[in-house]
Protein backbone atom coordinates (compact mmCIF):
# COMPACT_ATOMS: atom_id res chain seq x y z
CA UNK A 1 0.00 0.00 0.00
CA UNK A 2 1.50 3.29 -1.03
CA UNK A 3 1.11 6.10 1.47
CA UNK A 4 -0.63 9.23 0.23
CA UNK A 5 0.84 12.59 1.25
CA UNK A 6 -2.12 13.06 3.61
CA UNK A 7 -1.53 9.66 5.26
CA UNK A 8 2.19 10.38 5.66
CA UNK A 9 1.33 13.68 7.31
CA UNK A 10 -1.06 11.87 9.69
CA UNK A 11 1.76 9.46 10.60
CA UNK A 12 4.11 12.41 11.19
CA UNK A 13 1.53 14.05 13.45
CA UNK A 14 1.04 10.77 15.28
CA UNK A 15 4.79 10.71 16.00
CA UNK A 16 4.55 14.19 17.48
CA UNK A 17 1.51 13.24 19.54
CA UNK A 18 3.39 10.21 20.89
CA UNK A 19 6.20 12.43 22.15
CA UNK A 20 8.70 13.01 19.36
CA UNK A 21 10.03 16.56 19.60
CA UNK A 22 10.11 16.77 15.81
CA UNK A 23 9.37 14.50 12.88
CA UNK A 24 10.40 15.36 9.34
CA UNK A 25 9.34 13.67 6.14
CA UNK A 26 12.47 13.01 4.07
CA UNK A 27 13.35 11.18 0.86
CA UNK A 28 15.56 8.09 1.04
CA UNK A 29 18.22 9.90 -0.99
CA UNK A 30 18.81 12.33 1.92
CA UNK A 31 20.00 9.54 4.21
CA UNK A 32 23.80 9.44 4.31
CA UNK A 33 25.12 5.87 4.42
CA UNK A 34 28.82 5.05 4.70
CA UNK A 35 30.98 2.03 5.25
CA UNK A 36 33.09 4.07 7.74
CA UNK A 37 30.18 4.39 10.18
CA UNK A 38 30.41 0.77 11.31
CA UNK A 39 34.10 1.24 12.03
CA UNK A 40 33.02 3.67 14.75
CA UNK A 41 30.98 0.80 16.23
CA UNK A 42 33.83 -1.68 15.96
CA UNK A 43 36.53 0.68 17.22
CA UNK A 44 34.84 3.00 19.66
CA UNK A 45 31.81 1.30 21.15
CA UNK A 46 32.00 -1.24 23.95
CA UNK A 47 28.76 -2.81 22.70
CA UNK A 48 30.25 -4.12 19.46
CA UNK A 49 29.20 -7.76 18.86
CA UNK A 50 27.40 -7.92 22.22
CA UNK A 51 23.85 -7.65 20.87
CA UNK A 52 21.94 -9.08 17.93
CA UNK A 53 21.03 -5.51 16.98
CA UNK A 54 24.68 -4.39 16.74
CA UNK A 55 27.41 -5.08 14.19
CA UNK A 56 28.45 -7.53 12.95
CA UNK A 57 24.86 -8.85 13.19
CA UNK A 58 23.11 -5.70 11.93
CA UNK A 59 22.71 -5.02 8.19
CA UNK A 60 25.79 -3.97 6.26
CA UNK A 61 25.76 -0.39 4.91
CA UNK A 62 25.35 -1.62 1.32
CA UNK A 63 22.26 -3.57 2.37
CA UNK A 64 20.94 -0.56 4.28
CA UNK A 65 21.24 1.63 1.18
CA UNK A 66 19.36 -0.94 -0.90
CA UNK A 67 16.60 -1.23 1.71
CA UNK A 68 16.20 2.55 2.05
CA UNK A 69 15.86 2.85 -1.73
CA UNK A 70 12.92 0.43 -1.66
CA UNK A 71 10.86 3.08 0.16
CA UNK A 72 9.30 6.28 -1.09
CA UNK A 73 8.99 8.08 2.25
CA UNK A 74 10.95 8.16 5.47
CA UNK A 75 10.13 10.02 8.65
CA UNK A 76 13.11 11.15 10.71
CA UNK A 77 12.11 11.30 14.37
CA UNK A 78 13.93 13.58 16.81
CA UNK A 79 13.90 13.68 20.59
CA UNK A 80 16.50 15.55 22.66
CA UNK A 81 17.93 13.78 25.68
CA UNK A 82 16.07 10.46 25.78
CA UNK A 83 17.02 7.79 23.27
CA UNK A 84 15.12 4.99 25.05
CA UNK A 85 11.82 6.88 24.89
CA UNK A 86 12.46 7.72 21.23
CA UNK A 87 12.95 4.03 20.47
CA UNK A 88 9.65 3.24 22.22
CA UNK A 89 7.93 5.87 20.09
CA UNK A 90 9.45 4.41 16.90
CA UNK A 91 8.46 0.83 17.79
CA UNK A 92 4.91 1.87 18.70
CA UNK A 93 4.60 3.85 15.46
CA UNK A 94 5.86 0.91 13.44
CA UNK A 95 3.18 -1.32 14.94
CA UNK A 96 0.36 1.20 14.51
CA UNK A 97 1.31 2.04 10.92
CA UNK A 98 1.51 -1.67 10.12
CA UNK A 99 -1.99 -2.17 11.52
CA UNK A 100 -3.18 0.67 9.25
CA UNK A 101 -2.25 -1.51 6.29
CA UNK A 102 1.33 -0.49 5.52
CA UNK A 103 2.96 -3.92 5.62
CA UNK A 104 6.45 -2.66 4.67
CA UNK A 105 6.78 -0.19 7.55
CA UNK A 106 10.00 -0.60 9.53
CA UNK A 107 11.81 1.43 12.15
CA UNK A 108 15.48 1.98 12.87
CA UNK A 109 16.41 2.88 16.42
CA UNK A 110 18.83 5.15 18.20
CA UNK A 111 21.62 3.65 20.26
CA UNK A 112 22.03 0.16 21.67
CA UNK A 113 19.28 -2.31 22.47
CA UNK A 114 18.25 -2.13 26.12
CA UNK A 115 15.91 -5.09 26.46
CA UNK A 116 18.27 -7.88 27.59
CA UNK A 117 21.41 -7.21 29.57
CA UNK A 118 23.36 -9.08 28.55
CA UNK A 119 21.91 -10.12 25.21
CA UNK A 120 21.65 -13.93 25.14
CA UNK A 121 22.91 -13.83 21.52
CA UNK A 122 20.56 -16.56 20.43
CA UNK A 123 17.80 -16.61 17.87
CA UNK A 124 15.03 -15.83 17.98
CA UNK A 125 15.42 -12.51 19.75
CA UNK A 126 13.24 -12.39 22.87
CA UNK A 127 12.07 -8.88 21.99
CA UNK A 128 11.87 -9.03 18.19
CA UNK A 129 8.69 -6.95 18.30
CA UNK A 130 10.63 -3.94 19.69
CA UNK A 131 14.38 -4.53 19.29
CA UNK A 132 15.76 -2.74 16.25
CA UNK A 133 19.26 -2.00 15.05
CA UNK A 134 20.30 1.60 15.44
CA UNK A 135 20.77 3.77 12.41
CA UNK A 136 24.50 3.83 13.16
CA UNK A 137 24.72 0.04 13.43
CA UNK A 138 23.33 -0.13 9.88
CA UNK A 139 25.89 2.34 8.52
CA UNK A 140 23.84 5.55 8.59
CA UNK A 141 25.74 8.76 9.28
CA UNK A 142 23.16 10.23 11.65
CA UNK A 143 24.88 13.61 11.89
CA UNK A 144 24.86 14.18 8.13
CA UNK A 145 21.37 12.73 7.72
CA UNK A 146 20.02 15.06 10.43
CA UNK A 147 21.78 18.03 8.84
CA UNK A 148 20.38 17.06 5.42
CA UNK A 149 16.92 17.20 7.00
CA UNK A 150 17.54 20.70 8.39
CA UNK A 151 18.37 19.82 11.98
CA UNK A 152 21.20 21.48 13.86
CA UNK A 153 23.30 18.80 15.53
CA UNK A 154 26.74 18.91 17.07
CA UNK A 155 28.88 16.42 18.94
CA UNK A 156 28.09 16.43 22.66
CA UNK A 157 31.56 17.39 23.85
CA UNK A 158 30.87 17.06 27.59
CA UNK A 159 28.16 15.86 30.00
CA UNK A 160 26.55 19.30 30.04
CA UNK A 161 26.17 19.43 26.25
CA UNK A 162 22.67 18.95 24.84
CA UNK A 163 22.05 15.55 23.30
CA UNK A 164 19.92 14.87 20.25
CA UNK A 165 18.65 11.45 19.28
CA UNK A 166 17.16 10.33 16.01
CA UNK A 167 15.23 7.30 14.81
CA UNK A 168 13.91 6.52 11.35
CA UNK A 169 10.53 5.24 10.24
CA UNK A 170 10.43 3.70 6.76
CA UNK A 171 6.93 3.95 5.30
CA UNK A 172 5.25 2.63 2.18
Amino acid sequence: MEASPAEVERIRELALNRGAHNAKIIPPSSVAVGEWVRLKCKFGCDGYSRSLTCPPFSPEPSTTRKVLDEYEVLILLHLPGNWAHLNDIAADLEREVFLRGFHKVYSMASGPCRFCDPCPMQYPCRHADKARSSMEACGIDVYQTARNAGFTIEVASNHDSPTNYFALLLVE
